[in-house]
């Protein structure tokens, strides 16, 4: 059983979560980097932001070989600065929380590793640099650094409602398959090597960037039959895209839906699943607020 001392790790305060010092350095280090409410701690947020952006920048500079050419000694010394720096970032964060392995294992916790981590890999891979893209993802943190609440509960229902529709998504996703494949199949029958259509793969392939509506043009129908079953697949492309859009949207209403629902607590007996419009609680009678 938790005690005061000894608040329960399974909590969504994050100081609690993790463990805030009770004194001393580690609880300065930690006001600064896991609190923006001070100056101190904002200024921390915004400067580790910036820093995320120029690395990336960094990066993809790198990739550029005209660039690269001429300033790649600063680029790759740019790299390992910002490896360094979010290296000891890294470390002062599991050093001033109580439970650094209940940090290591958070979401941010990995995102942060995943971010250091291919620097060092590319000491024995070199092309594993290209991986540091990844430190993208540590601008995530902007949401709780400027209490964007709303957009984190936005981006948690959409979360929410993806995975509830996976199954429907799946068997949607699993018929196209079928389309595009019996399709493909046929078009390699009609068309021929002679078209292009050289194999199944092929003609599957033309017939993926058919139905998507994409048409690269390096494969097109020569003959008036699959003309014809290439504007019967562009056709039913338009109603395909359609469908996932319908399945998440409806799951979307139902988790605002259920959301209301969850409001509605009673002072009482505080028991939740109320109608939005209900007055009394359904469990005691006691009138519930507005």
């Amino acid at each position: 059983m938790p005690t005061q001392d000894h608040p329960p790790v399974l909590t969504s305060d994050p100081h609690q979560r993790l463990g805030k010092p009770a004194g001393g350095w580690r609880a300065a280090l930690y006001a600064i980097i896991f609190e923006s409410d001070t100056p101190k701690g904002r200024a921390f947020d915004l400067a580790l932001i910036g820093a995320i952006l120029l690395s990336v920048l960094v990066v993809v500079l790198t990739s550029v070989k005209p660039i690269a050419d001429q300033y790649g000694d600063w680029l790759h010394a740019g790299e390992w600065f910002f490896t360094v720096l979010f290296t000891i970032e890294y470390a002062a964060r599991c050093l001033c929380v109580q439970r650094p392995v209940l940090y290591a294992r958070s979401f941010f916790g990995v995102i942060d590793l995943l971010s250091i981590l291919p620097a060092y890999i590319s000491l024995f891979v070199p092309a594993a640099h290209v991986v540091l893209g990844v430190r993208i993802l540590r601008l995530l943190r902007i949401f709780r650094i400027l209490k964007l609440t709303l957009y984190i509960q936005e981006y948690s229902m959409l979360g929410d409602a993806l995975l509830a529709s996976r199954r429907k998504i799946f068997v949607f996703l699993s018929v196209v398959f079928l389309i595009v494949f019996l399709l493909g199949s046929v078009m390699y029958v009609v068309e021929g090597p002679e078209n292009g259509y050289t194999s199944i793969p092929t003609a599957v392939y033309w017939a993926i960037s058919t139905m998507t509506t994409v048409g690269f043009g390096d494969l097109v129908p020569k003959t008036d039959i699959g003309r014809t079953i290439a504007s019967f697949m562009m056709l039913l492309g338009w109603g395909i895209l359609a469908v996932p859009t319908g399945i998440i949207s409806s799951e979307i209403t139902h988790q605002r839906g259920q959301r209301l629902l969850s409001m509605r607590v009673c002072p009482n007996c505080r028991s939740t699943g109320h109608e939005p419009d209900a007055r009394y609680c359904k469990d005691c009678g006691t009138a519930l607020p507005s």
